[in-house]
């Protein structure tokens, strides 16, 4: 009986323990208050929001990277759609995943920070337990996120999240305007995550781009506005998406199911795509 007794009474020291030391790591005092729903403070969708919109973002894009923006913008402006992976109802990725199409949800816990958006379903992991890059990365449009808090102003808080992220795939772009990412995917994305110091309402992000298809890193900032009372609303790509490929072709369904071209003197869909039905 005696033996029972101190078995329990060492384990339950061991869980106590085990309770104070996990408490003792996640201190949530310690962090900014950055929890819940943020929606993009400019109105504009443009990868540089302080900027104006295609050529007018002068990215600091090499001359082979221009030629292929230049391209892309005349494409769109001729009404063709395969420019923009979005229209397949491809994800985002990063950075352009930061625009906040629809509003973002940010989750941070001890070991990770989470960011995720019900716009195309993207969802980010930042770690930050410390961990250094694996040895081999598995490729996707979010890339694989490394952060760390920083406390720049003292009194034993954090003040900002800095991360790193690499390990990307592609297809992805800076914005809807076709301005272009390297097809290589060897970008890596720096960022500085801080609550701005006179609105505790207000996020900033200082993204800093390093691509192949760039002369420079190119740094932008993107802000957020918290919503207080959030409502998240469910966005489905694939349930309206009324743009159709066949073949290189996209048309577009009408309501009454018929396609219509996208474009001025856009040929009819190649007749070999379609299988005649059978009765």
């Amino acid at each position: 009986m005696l033996q029972r007794t101190l078995s329990g009474a060492v384990a339950l020291a061991a869980t106590l323990c085990l309770t104070i030391a996990v408490a003792q790591a996640w201190d949530d005092t310690k962090y900014p208050d950055i929890n819940g729903q943020w929606v993009r403070a400019h109105p504009r969708s443009q990868w540089d929001p302080s900027k104006p919109r295609g050529l007018g973002q002068q990215a600091p894009l090499s001359p082979e990277y221009q030629a292929i923006f230049e391209a892309n913008l005349a494409a769109l402006h001729s009404g063709s759609l395969e420019v923009d992976p979005q229209v397949q109802c491809l994800p985002s990725g990063m950075p352009r995943m930061m625009i906040a199409y629809e509003p973002i949800e940010i989750i941070v816990t001890g070991k990770a920070t989470y960011i995720r958006t019900d716009h195309l379903s993207e969802f980010r992991r930042i770690y930050t337990d410390g961990r250094d890059w694996p040895a081999e990365l598995l490729p996707s449009f979010w890339g694989y996120s490394i952060g760390k808090w920083i406390e720049a102003g003292g009194g034993g808080r954090y003040d900002a999240l800095e991360v790193e992220t690499r390990g990307f795939r592609g297809p992805r772009l800076f914005d809807a305007d076709g301005l272009p990412l390297h097809k290589n995917n060897r970008t890596i994305v720096k960022e500085r995550i801080s609550l701005d110091k006179a609105d505790r309402d207000l996020l900033h992000d200082e993204i800093t781009t390093i691509d192949d298809a760039l002369t420079r890193p190119w740094t932008v900032t993107r802000s957020y506005k918290r919503e207080r009372n959030p409502v998240w609303p469910e966005y489905l790509c694939t349930e309206d998406n009324h743009h159709v490929r066949i073949g290189k072709e996209f048309y577009f369904q009408n309501a009454d199911g018929y396609l219509m071209p996208t474009r001025k003197d856009q040929p009819p869909p190649d007749l070999r795509y379609f299988t005649p039905s059978r009765k």
